[in-house]
């Protein structure tokens, strides 16, 4: 699979709309994980090569701990957008909060929605005090911990079947370094305006690959709107649709993971679509943790097709590559 396949074509830079199409989107359970480690690895291996794209099942985080999170992400995005503008997003360090701020290539206009980012070193001036939302702090660091966990239970997956030692990506992304750069996205899609929802371009989020190792994406029963499709059925625009469940996550493989894998696990182009007239119209609400490696930390692939380089300097490359044609 070639490197080259996340250039949008130009039906996708238009926003097209394209078909439904079956895919598979298996569920992999890590139940019993110590013991089943190298069946887990099979199966994850199998789904990411397949599709991209995996859900996991048992997989550790108490279903009441992602409602907490999920509850105290409402109640952010619930405040006065002037009390939130008190924390804007950091360019470049992906901590803070913005709105119809994101601007996506295959679409050409704003992402329909609101986000506030937590990556650990960056967070100074960012958090809501006690006195306006008491318990936020600590219950998202928290939660964000735990999807660290999970994502680090997946990478070692991957880390074995691609001949690395167990803990190899576990080291990479190691939050007790100055240049920790994983981070958790609380996403808040807002309800549609029936006026609206047919416009031409408006897109909850257009088409794009994430440029992480791995993504972790929390959604909610009922909340539907993720759609996948892999480059190389680009020129179709047949997406498929995957459907939220509140005790799964969804998984994807990210540009990173993909050149570090020598392009053999693939990254693959999602999006969110605005629900049709007889879906559920309301507020979308979503956490999603994004796996990438400490900037300092050296990415060199197994076989050596791809030259060196920093996690750091790879993110800015990829920012660069998506957005310099459009």
């Amino acid at each position: 699979m070639s490197y080259a396949l996340h250039e949008l074509t130009k039906e996708s830079r238009m926003g097209a709309v394209g078909t439904e199409a079956a895919r598979e989107v298996r569920v992999i359970d890590l139940a019993d994980f110590e013991h089943r480690h190298a069946e887990i690895a099979d199966q994850l291996w199998d789904a990411a090569v397949d599709v991209g794209f995996f859900q996991l099942a048992n997989h550790g985080i108490a279903l009441e701990k992602v409602r907490e999170a999920f509850a105290m992400t409402e109640r952010f995005f619930a405040l006065p957008d002037a009390v939130k503008a008190r924390h804007p997003l950091k360019k470049g360090l992906n901590a803070g909060w913005e709105s119809r701020a994101q601007v996506r290539p295959s679409t050409g206009t704003p992402d329909q929605k609101e986000s506030y980012q937590i990556t650990r070193p960056h967070m100074e001036g960012l958090w809501p005090g006690e006195e306006v939302l008491p318990g936020f702090q600590q219950t998202m660091l928290a939660f964000e911990a735990q999807a660290w966990t999970v994502a680090m239970r997946v990478l070692s997956c991957f880390a074995v079947k691609l001949g690395f030692a167990r803990e190899f990506f576990t080291a990479a992304h190691d939050p007790s370094q100055p240049d920790y750069q994983s981070t958790l996205r609380m996403l808040h899609y807002f309800a549609v305006d029936p006026a609206l929802r047919d416009q031409m371009g408006l897109w909850r989020a257009g088409a794009h690959t994430d440029f992480d190792c791995l993504t972790l994406l929390f959604q909610r029963s009922g909340q539907g709107g993720l759609q996948l499709l892999p480059g190389k059925d680009m020129d179709t625009q047949a997406w498929t649709s995957i459907t939220p469940a509140d005790e799964l996550i969804t998984c994807n493989i990210g540009d990173m993971l993909m050149r570090w894998s020598d392009d053999q696990l693939p990254s693959n182009f999602h999006r969110v679509k605005n629900p049709a007239a007889h879906e559920y119209q309301g507020a979308r609400y979503s956490l999603a943790f994004f796996a990438q490696a400490n900037r300092g930390t050296l990415i060199e692939t197994p076989s050596g097709k791809y030259p060196a380089i920093t996690a750091g300097d790879f993110l800015q490359q990829r920012i660069a590559a998506n957005f310099k044609k459009y």
